[in-house]
């Protein structure tokens, strides 16, 4: 089957006290990227972009267990370019 290429946005925050938290994007069980937040008191949008087969594809925020503690929260999960859809919070299909 052929791939097909869409780009997935969503907003970010993270509440943390002293470390900058690290987390973990996964694409369906894969992870995607690692990054450390280092901002205060306000959001980013996280861009993914993702080829691969039509289907669906969950999307998990994780924080990496190193101490700081933190919470990550990923909200407003949308379709910016390509032949996709979200079907959960936090799933995209990727449309034949």
């Amino acid at each position: 089957m052929t791939t097909k290429f869409v780009q997935v946005h969503c907003d970010v925050d993270c509440e943390w006290q002293d470390t900058s938290p690290r987390y973990r994007i996964f694409v369906n069980g894969e992870m995607f990227t690692e990054r450390t937040w280092i901002w205060r008191d306000c959001y980013l949008e996280e861009i993914m972009p993702i080829e691969a087969e039509p289907g669906i594809y969950k999307i998990d925020f994780s924080m990496v267990n190193d101490g700081a503690g933190g919470k990550i929260t990923a909200t407003n999960f949308r379709v910016q370019t390509g032949d996709g859809i979200i079907v959960a919070p936090n799933s995209v299909e990727i449309l034949p």
